[in-house]
């Protein structure tokens, strides 16, 4: 039934205006579109989209929210994000995988998490 269709991530904040330029400048996220009196912002990331809505309830995930899937860019993308001033989590007790700075290593995979302002956890991952 829904295995044809696509999926939206959706990432909850609290200003709408401090996230847009988190996703917009950190990030280098283009509106796709905007409802300015609604506090709704969609981004294309390649072929899905990710849809950013003011909320109360914004910051109370403590799991992952997004996972970008970034191939052999991974590196590069990794030190543009840290350029543009994108803080990396670190998480020592994950089972199977080693931490090189920033960096995860499970097997062939890298593995790396960041922060929104408002806490919402981002993934990447090189396939």
């Amino acid at each position: 039934m829904l295995g044809s269709r696509d999926a939206t991530a959706t990432v909850a904040v609290k200003d709408i205006g401090i996230a847009r330029r988190f996703y917009e400048e950190k990030l280098g996220l283009e509106p796709l579109h905007v409802e300015e009196g609604h506090g709704v912002v969609t981004y294309q990331t390649g072929g899905s989209s990710l849809l950013v809505y003011a909320s109360h309830f914004a910051g109370t995930n403590k799991a992952t929210t997004v996972t970008w899937s970034v191939g052999g860019e991974f590196d590069d993308i990794v030190k543009s994000l840290q350029s543009s001033g994108v803080s990396f989590e670190r998480y020592d007790d994950l089972p199977g995988v080693a931490r090189q700075g920033d960096i995860y290593r499970s097997g062939d995979l890298k593995l790396a998490w960041f922060k929104d302002p408002d806490g919402n956890i981002h993934h990447l991952i090189s396939t």
